[in-house]
Parts: structure tokens; sequence; C-alpha cells
């Protein structure tokens, strides 16, 4: 008598997942019926700068639209975080508990980092500037959460993709960084040269370092 010996079939789950797909969409089409004429000028934001013309009053950084979108994008960054950590074997990307580490990683990030530029631009006494440059950084960070957003899902349910991938989308979102403050620059060149020393303790102190200081981080815990 042959006796058959039954091995549990371990899966990952991915329900948590489609849970925060499903959410961040809602929240979208939320967002697009509230704010139904700004949706649309933030949509076209790639082909036209007429949403930065409109709402470049700081009050907006702090605005419902901006908040509700922030909540996307720090939902689709951290997706793509781990997704890109998975592709190169550094993690699981269907590894809920990583998920909510990195989640709550960058959004702690993001919201000290502002709270310190607030601080460092009081002292500088580039406090206007400072909101508005921070504004136009948030609109462009948002645009890259949403985009990239169809990427992750397709990332995230489908494993026979090429490396490559994550890697156009990570030097993508390093090229329109770079636009984003050279855009910055040519817009708000009056006041940086006014206060050009503070602009560059600014730009080494809170754009370079935080950054340099991760990807050592990253690369010498992989290594």
């Amino acid at each position: 008598m042959i006796e058959n010996i039954l091995h549990p079939r371990i899966t990952e789950s991915k329900d948590w997942a489609t849970v925060l797909f499903v959410l961040s969409f809602a929240i979208i089409a939320v967002t697009k019926s509230v704010f139904e004429n700004r949706f649309g000028d933030f949509a076209n934001l790639i082909f036209s700068n007429k949403y930065n013309k409109v709402y470049r009053d700081s009050s907006h950084l702090k605005s419902g639209f901006t908040i509700s979108l922030f909540f996307v994008q720090v939902i689709s960054l951290a997706f793509f975080i781990q997704i890109a950590l998975s592709y190169f074997g550094h993690a699981s990307k269907t590894d809920w508990i990583l998920y909510i580490q990195i989640f709550t990683f960058l959004a702690f990030f993001i919201l000290s980092k502002y709270l310190i530029e607030k601080i460092i631009a009081t002292s500088f006494n580039i406090e206007e500037f400072m909101d508005q440059f921070n504004l136009q950084k948030v609109t462009y960070r948002t645009y890259i959460g949403l985009f990239i957003l169809p990427f992750n899902i397709i990332l995230f349910y489908y494993d026979s993709f090429s490396r490559n991938i994550p890697l156009l989308i990570i030097a993508m979102i390093l090229l329109i960084n770079i636009l984003t403050y050279l855009i910055s620059i040519k817009n708000y060149q009056n006041i940086i040269f006014g206060k050009l020393f503070y602009f560059i303790l600014y730009l080494c102190a809170l754009e370079i370092a935080p950054y340099y200081f991760m990807y050592y981080w990253f690369t010498k815990g992989s290594a």
C-alpha cells in the first residue's frame, strides 16, 4: 500500500496589493470628480505648463487635491521601490510587511524633509521661494507617482519582464527630477541669484546629501 504524503501548497498572497491598487484608483476617481478642471490641467502637465502657472500659489501645497494625490503618490512609489528591489533579488514583491516598512519610511522621509526645509527657509528668509519650489517638486513627483502606477500593476502581477524595465523607469524618474530643478531654476532665477549661497547650501544639504546617503545605505546593505 502506497502512502501518500500531502504537502501544503504555500502561495504568496497578493490580496493586500489588490486592495491598495483599487484604493489608489478610487482616490484618483474621487479627486478627479471633485477637482475636475484642476485634474484636467494636471493630467496635461507633460504637454503644457498651464497647471504650474494657474496653481503656483503656495496655498495649493496644503489643498485637498495635493493631499489626496500625495497619498496615491506614496503608495505608487513604495510599490515601485519594492518591485525594483525584488527584480534585483533583494526582496520579495509580495511581502506586505516590507511594503509597510517602505511606505512608512517614504512618507516619513518626504514629510520630515519638508519640515526641515520649512525651518531652514524661515531661518534664511527664503520661505516664499521654498514654498513655491516645494509645490513644483510635489506636482512633478505626484505626476510621476500616478504615471508609474499602471506599470506597478503590470510588474507586480507578471514575472516575465526584463530587468531593463525597472532601470528604464528609474532613469525616467531621474530625468524628470533633473528637468524639474532646471525648470524651477529658470522660473525663479531672479530670487535664486539674489540668494545664491543659501540655494547652493540647500541643494547640498537637503537635495543631494539625503539621496546620496540612501544610495550608500542600500548599496552597502546589499553588498
